[in-house]
């Protein structure tokens, strides 16, 4: 059939398009991206977070010369081990196969960093020449943003992501969020983001961490918020800047620039932002941004980045709001048309489209290799002798490595926990000054969980001791159930009979030195208590709690239970019973409740775990706990925002 065409009615059109070119060219690049779809034959499904718990700041490679293996790392702030490295071949069952900083000689004043927002900032991971190279930032918050030196750059290598990787290579580089790309000469222009001021790039050296050339400026941003996370890719001739702006909360967004050059000047896309859930009340994941690039072997293209599981009304109040777990690791697909702009597929809880998965792979040939198990896997570890501590297992900074003993003489099948002289809110809920928290943990990696410890408590006996378990996002913000030694202390002129002297803390002597224990031992309690306050709360907010219970009489001289529940997506239950009985559940009674949105995270997530402490008594070592059928339960995984 023919079609007739009215030349005066296309002369108008064309006219009125090439005044709304913006609009034509959003509208092209939505046709070019259905059509590209259309091409692709196979349906697939993503399912997200592809790592739940909090793995902030993702970057991911693909790496064909070691069997067509993805993988990941991802941020981790004050927490140790540091740095994990995951590999898939499916890019949906993830393993922990290394942490990058894995000896506290690495890095051993990373144990004095103060604040929950310092630590391990955004890595890079690649792979060139047969070598694995991670770049980030070890950040001190509590220096003045004048001082450069809060940031101290760095660099790790391995020949093999499965094992060790070498001690850090320093450099001097303005900024954070390091990212390294080579040119067609093959020297490294690594990018860093500036004061929250935009991109600056200068050539490293990534052996020896010589930089060559000053740092330059490459790209500003859009005007966005503290633009960061700054990656360049070269693609059909063209260089592309990828930024995250906006600040890594509700306004969190995905902005490109390309130039023909590496060195700029570089446009910005006109539909930046390219990749938001800013304004998009009925996504259950929210502030996404952070994102990194990667092909796979058929050419497909990859978006992976940060989110929050909060809800539509995360924005409302994002510092109050109900996500404990924090920042985990989407992954999304992207098509990027030749000569073009990428178009990003929108995050949720599962991504479908016609891209093509790499084939789900049998359980023999997920990758083995490495040191830890799957990302989501459950935990039943019972500290068997001559195993060591899970290599998912966190501290809250560098560890006293003497203070954590598996299986020791005596008390086999056990994890001896010596006490250190800090709580886990410490001095002010930011510092330790170097002396470390004794406690042990793993992340909160699923919406409903059951993590339960049982706690040989026999060594406790003078007032203060305490020893239990907790969930932590930081110093100041945690909620905790354990038991606790207490005893009245009195004026020495008031009592009468034996009286026992406190001893000197480390600090010198105790305020008052008439100050006794009288002869009634201490006495044991449940103890469940919490601190939940952060430099982004207001003041009112503030909270504090601490209930004791003394120790029902039938659970004397027995080993307890504790436990901890995620009943829901927004309430967490405390329990306790007499460990080692057929009946303990129903024996169990609850001490405690708190709510997600107590534990909000600053920039890493939620911990659950145990901690030996004599409150600031005693100096370390004081006593040890033993702790033993260390068992974690995923119960759930709530991907879309949960109905009324």
């Amino acid at each position: 059939m023919e079609q007739h065409f009215d030349d005066g009615r296309l002369a108008k059109d064309m006219d009125t398009m090439l005044q709304d070119t913006p609009h034509i060219e959003s509208t092209c690049r939505s046709w070019t991206f259905l059509l590209l779809n259309l091409g692709r034959t196979q349906q697939s499904t993503i399912t997200n977070p592809i790592l739940p718990g909090f793995h902030p700041d993702p970057s991911c490679i693909h790496v064909p010369e070691w069997n067509s293996t993805f993988f990941c790392t991802a941020s981790t702030f004050n927490w140790f081990p540091g740095l994990p490295v995951y590999a898939s071949r499916d890019l949906q069952h993830w393993r922990l196969v290394s942490n990058a900083l894995s000896r506290p000689e690495q890095l051993p004043y990373m144990a004095y960093n103060n604040r929950g927002q310092s630590g391990i900032y955004a890595p890079t991971l690649r792979y060139r020449d047969d070598t694995f190279t991670i770049t980030t930032t070890l950040a001190n918050q509590a220096l003045p943003r004048e001082n450069l030196t809060r940031w101290d750059n760095i660099i790790f290598n391995t020949k093999n992501p499965y094992g060790e990787w070498d001690d850090p290579i320093h450099y001097y580089g303005p900024g954070i969020d390091p990212s390294p790309f080579w040119d067609e000469n093959g020297v490294a222009w690594v990018s860093s983001t500036f004061n929250s001021s935009g991109v600056v790039h200068a050539p490293v050296n990534l052996t020896t961490g010589e930089v060559t050339l000053p740092f330059k400026w490459l790209w500003k941003g859009t005007g966005g918020a503290a633009p960061e996370a700054a990656h360049v890719y070269k693609k059909d001739e063209w260089y592309y800047v990828l930024l995250a702006e906006g600040g890594t909360r509700e306004k969190h967004m995905v902005t490109l620039a390309r130039s023909r050059s590496l060195h700029g000047p570089y446009e910005g896309a006109l539909d930046n932002p390219l990749l938001t859930a800013f304004n998009s009340t009925e996504s259950y994941f929210q502030a996404v941004g952070h994102v990194d690039l990667f092909q796979d072997k058929l050419g497909q293209w990859w978006a992976t980045g940060l989110a929050v599981r909060a809800g539509g009304n995360y924005a409302d109040d994002p510092y109050h709001a109900n996500f404990p777990m924090g920042r985990e690791t989407f992954l999304t697909s992207v098509i990027w048309p030749e000569g073009e702009f990428p178009i990003f597929t929108n995050v949720s809880g599962t991504v479908t489209g016609n891209f093509t998965l790499p084939q789900l792979p049998d359980l023999e040939i997920i990758p083995s290799q490495g040191v830890g198990q799957l990302v989501d896997a459950n935990d039943d570890v019972d500290f068997v002798a001559g195993t060591k501590i899970p290599s998912h297992f966190l501290h809250w900074r560098i560890p006293h490595t003497k203070n954590y003993d598996v299986s020791p003489s005596g008390r086999e099948n056990s994890l001896a926990l010596h006490s250190s002289m800090l709580n886990l809110t410490g001095f002010d809920g930011d510092s330790s000054l170097g002396r470390g928290q004794t406690y042990i943990s793993r992340r909160q990696a699923h919406t409903r969980f059951r993590f339960s410890v049982d706690i040989d408590w026999s060594a406790l006996s003078r007032d203060s001791e305490e020893t239990g378990i907790s969930i932590m996002q930081d110093q100041s913000q945690h909620f905790d159930i354990g038991i606790v030694m207490k005893s009245t202390l009195v004026p020495r002129n008031l009592t009468s009979g034996t009286l026992y002297p406190l001893s000197e803390n480390e600090f010198g002597p105790i305020e008052g030195s008439a100050r006794f224990v009288p002869e009634r031992p201490a006495a044991p309690y449940i103890r469940f208590g919490g601190i939940s306050t952060t430099a982004y709360r207001r003041a009112e907010s503030m909270k504090w709690v601490e209930d004791l219970t003394e120790l029902p009489g039938a659970w004397k001289g027995q080993k307890l239970r504790f436990e901890i529940e995620a009943v829901n997506t927004t309430h967490y239950r405390f329990s306790a019973a007499p460990a080692g009985r057929e009946d303990v559940d129903g024996e169990a009674r609850v001490f405690g409740w708190t709510r997600g949105d107590l534990l909000v995270p600053v920039y890493s997530g939620a911990t659950v775990g145990a901690y030996a402490t004599s409150n600031g008594r005693y100096g370390e070592r004081a006593f040890a706990a033993y702790i033993s059928g260390w068992r974690y339960k995923g119960l759930e995984q709530v991907r879309e925002e949960p109905r009324a």
